[in-house]
Order: C-alpha cells, then structure tokens, then sequence
C-alpha cells in the first residue's frame, strides 16, 4: 500500500475515534463549510433529494457506535450551475492532484478481437485486452459533481479480467465531464489498472473474498472533516449456494448476466453466496472496510431457513431519508415462491440494520419480471414527493428488463407503475440485445422532468458494457438509448 493510501486510512481511523461519545444531529440535513485547499473545487451533486445520501466509498476501520456517531448527511442537488449561496457546499476531497499521476485519464480503448457493430446508447465498452476490466464490466453507480468553472460524473463499476480465466471481480472509477463520454483513471502501476480502485478482501474469514460490486454511494459529513465516502456493496465468497429446484434459466444471475456463453470458467449455473459490506475513503479513490457486527465483516446475515434470503443479500442501494433514517433495499432468491425478491431494512447510523421484510416479488405470470424482480435503484422524486424505483426484471425465459415501481413513502405499498418495462433489450444487431439490468436512474435537478438511466447492457456471447437512456421528456414510463452520438465497438 502506498504512502497516501495509509495516510488517509490513518485519517479516516481518526475521524472514527473522534465521534466516539458524541451524539448524531438529527435535526438536519447539513452543508457544512469545508475550506477550499485548492484554487478549484467540487460539490457534489447527487440524484434528487432522497440520494444525496447516495454516495459511499470506504477501506476497513474501527465502526463509530450507533448512537454516538457525529455523521450527518450532507443533502445535495442535481442543480446545472453553482451559484454564490452555495459556495459553501464543496468539497475538496474529491479534487484531483495536479502532482497525483493517478489521476491521468487514459481513453477506453476497445477489445480487438471481435467485429464491428452498432452501440446506440453504449457510454462504457470493455477495458483493453489484458486489463482488470477487459471480461466483463457492470453495476454503474454514478454521481454527478458541480464545481466553480467545471462539472464532473462519477462512475464507480464493477470489472473482471480475461487473464488466466480470471473469475473475480473489483472495482473500478470511471469519470467524465458531461455523464456521457467516460474515461478511465490510469493508474501508477500499470495501464492494465487504469481505473481500478478496490480489491477484494485478502482476510480467509471475510464475505468478500471472491469479487466485489459497488452499489450505492453515500456521503457522511463531520465537523472536523470534509467528507467521508461511504460505498455500500456486495461481497462474494465461494461459497456456492444450494439451488436445488430452481429454473435452469437462472445460470448464476449473481455473477454473470447469461448470454450464449456456457464454459466452465463462468460457472454458469452456480451462484455464490453474497452479504452486504461498506467501505470509506476520503476522496472516492482509496477504500478502507468498515466492519459489520457479522463475523465476516458483513453488515447483515442471511435469514434463516424458512425465510425468503435465506440464500444470500445482494445490491445494498441505501436512501438517506433523513439524518437518522437510512433504508437499504436489497435482493434475494425467494426460493419458496421461485422469484427473485426485494426486501427493506433501516438503520440509524448506516453501520446497524434491521430488517423490515420483503416489498416486492415476481410480477404476474407471462410477464417480464414473473420470475423475480432485483438490483433496485431507489430515488426520492423532488416533483412528485414519492419514491421510485428503478429495478431489473427476469422473465421466464431468462432475459432481463428494466422495471418501474412507487411507493409514497418509500417503506411499504409498492406498486409497479406499469405492466411493460420502460427499457428493453435492444433489437438483432444492438450490443445490449440479450438483456438489460442494474439500473442507475438520476433525476436531473435542473429540470425534474428529465431522467437518466444508466444500466449495464448484455449481447452476444455475454460481452456487455455500460449503457445509458434518457426519459422522453416529463414521460417516466419509457426511456430511449442516448443517440446524439454515433460510436462502435468491437464485438
């Protein structure tokens, strides 16, 4: 580990200790005035009010007690500019390092092994041959950041390599200027690691030794501090999880979208046991693990037998509803009913959950989710006041949609906006035509009629990226491929 790295681990492990026997604020949701260090800085802009509890990031540190925590959450925006009575909303954390040579952007460069072939709404292809991310890239969590002369996009991935049959997953960051064109960060190592900033554990006992995915990130403030990143995300072990009974179609939906593609190396047809895990860092780069009260590390256990996740956790999305309020919508494999399911719990400081129970389960028969509903993206909606959720659907024949559902409050009495999908797997020749998924949806601040998906897109043979839609216009119920550029991929 480098210099830096300890540095800001050591700082993060002194932001901990400093909270002990101080209470949370739970009156507001704060702004605090952060210096500005360097002659430019960023605030962070998040997706609608309810998100801006929408942001993680972490590497492992002694957890502040529940009750005594001095984090509060720092509400944000998704507004276009930055105006003077905002000024002090910034957060200098997440300026880049003039001096850093992590920092240097290095350009997606397309995997050369397959032919060409259209991209209609394809905003992040493959890593080059050889890289960390060159197998398999997916699970887009993406944030948005206004500074005094620049905006920024955030993007932290999931990515698994092509080297030596390589079936492990990290995590990695990508960055633009507008959400639409990506890069990512090289890093000092290798170009082969360009944009890699999270490993899996090396700890024998921990939940996630074998891959990692990033699935919401949150922003927790302190006085003495700018700002600490919390990334919430799930951990996989190889331990395989016992599916007797259920759809062959499923072909281990955990770890790789189904495509034509059915080797061993993929392990298709098993799924691995997951838990929920939170990291922190001070600048969305460098990650320390935060330890859960599970002996692995994990934030929550399974349930037990005769309970529907009994069989793992995945995609731990947390809304902030307020200070001391904090929901984790999370799925599971409901194998009683034979459907993918999503459940709730709350906590009041983002360490220490308890479970609610199950929201929502498989839609009707013949429809696009009948076999289950998963990796939801919850967002308060500033013009409506309820919340919406952006989820992947699983039909019968094993494909995958992406799915609308509301709820006034968030917690209970879900209901599916609309039978049909508001996204679907594209047509013959598109690079997403076996499936879509993992939905990242941003209510645009600036005019709250105006919605962006990003999703991860699967074609033939299983070769996937990153894809974003845009709604039509004040129309949530449908969502159509960015197109105001033109681009291939080698497929």
């Amino acid at each position: 580990m480098d210099a830096a790295a300890v540095t800001r681990i050591k700082a993060v492990n002194l932001l901990a200790s400093y909270t002990a026997g101080r209470k949370m604020n739970t009156t507001n949701l704060i702004q605090p005035s952060w210096p500005s260090t360097q002659p430019k800085t960023l605030a962070l802009y998040a997706s609608g009010t309810s998100s801006c509890g929408n942001f993680p990031g972490h590497q492992r540190c002694p957890c502040p007690k529940s009750k005594n925590s001095i984090f509060s959450i720092t509400r944000c925006s998704t507004k276009p500019g930055l105006d003077s009575n905002n000024a002090t909303n910034k957060n200098p954390a997440i300026e880049r390092d003039p001096s850093s040579k992590s920092q240097h952007l290095a350009a997606p460069v397309p995997n050369q092994a397959l032919t060409s072939t259209c991209s209609r709404g394809l905003v992040l292809d493959l890593g080059p041959k050889n890289s960390w991310d060159s197998a398999e890239i997916g699970s887009p969590v993406v944030k948005r950041y206004i500074g005094d002369n620049e905006e920024r996009w955030y993007m932290w991935y999931h990515g698994r390599s092509d080297i030596n049959n390589n079936t492990s997953e990290s995590i990695g960051l990508a960055v633009s200027s507008n959400g639409i064109h990506w890069a990512r960060e090289e890093n000092v190592r290798s170009s082969g690691d360009a944009g890699l900033v999270m490993n899996c554990s090396k700890n024998w006992w921990a939940f996630d030794t074998d891959s990692i995915r990033p699935s919401e990130m949150v922003i927790m403030s302190s006085p003495m501090y700018s700002a600490v990143y919390w990334l919430y995300y799930t951990g996989y072990s190889s331990e395989e999880v016992n599916l007797s009974g259920a759809p062959n179609i499923l072909q281990n939906p955990e770890r790789v979208h189904g495509g034509d593609k059915k080797d061993e190396n993929h392990k298709i047809g098993k799924i691995f046991k997951s838990l929920p895990g939170l990291a922190c860092s001070q600048d969305g780069r460098h990650w320390a693990r935060i330890e859960g009260d599970h002996h692995s590390g994990a934030l929550l256990d399974v349930g037990s037998d005769k309970e529907w996740d009994s069989l793992f956790i995945a995609a731990p999305h947390v809304v902030v509803h307020s200070n001391d309020d904090l929901r984790m919508y999370y799925h599971s494999y409901d194998v009683e009913n034979g459907q993918f399911a999503l459940g709730v719990a709350r906590s009041r400081d983002g360490i220490r959950w308890v479970k609610l129970g199950k929201i929502l389960g498989g839609g009707s028969k013949g429809s696009f989710d009948e076999i289950g509903v998963k990796n939801a993206c919850v967002v308060r909606n500033s013009k409506e006041g309820n919340y919406l959720m952006a989820y992947e659907g699983v039909s019968a024949d094993g494909m995958r949609f992406i799915g609308l559902a509301v709820s006034p409050d968030g917690l209970k009495n879900w209901t599916r906006l609309q039978e049909d999908p508001v996204l679907k797997p594209s047509e013959d020749d598109g690079w997403d035509n076996k499936g879509v998924g993992s939905p990242c949806l941003i209510q645009m601040e600036g005019n709250v009629d105006k919605w962006r998906l990003y999703y991860i897109g699967v074609g033939c043979g299983g070769r996937n990226g990153i894809g974003l839609a845009v709604s039509e216009g004040s129309n949530i119920r449908k969502f159509r491929r960015w197109a105001d550029f033109t681009c291939k991929i080698n497929v």
